[in-house]
């Protein structure tokens, strides 16, 4: 799927430099630095989400012993 994305100078001159001293492309470089923050990016927003919904009574939280109990694990 192509993207389009617009970076700040220094940023575009950092990529090209290592791009050029590593003979590797652009494009390589913009997918590992993705693959490599989308994971702490989703924890983080769908985190803020559940916040949120939690704030707002949207969302219900659970004690240990409640969690223990409906699981059977209670003593």
């Amino acid at each position: 799927m192509p993207l389009s994305i617009r970076l700040s100078e220094d940023l575009e001159r950092r990529l090209d430099f290592l791009a050029r001293q590593t003979g590797r492309t652009k494009a390589f470089y913009i997918r590992e630095a993705i693959a490599e923050k989308i994971d702490d990016l989703e924890d983080y927003y769908l985190a803020a989400d559940v916040l949120e919904r939690l704030r707002k009574g949207e969302e219900r939280t659970y004690t240990l012993e409640e969690v223990e109990r409906d699981l059977g694990l209670a003593d």
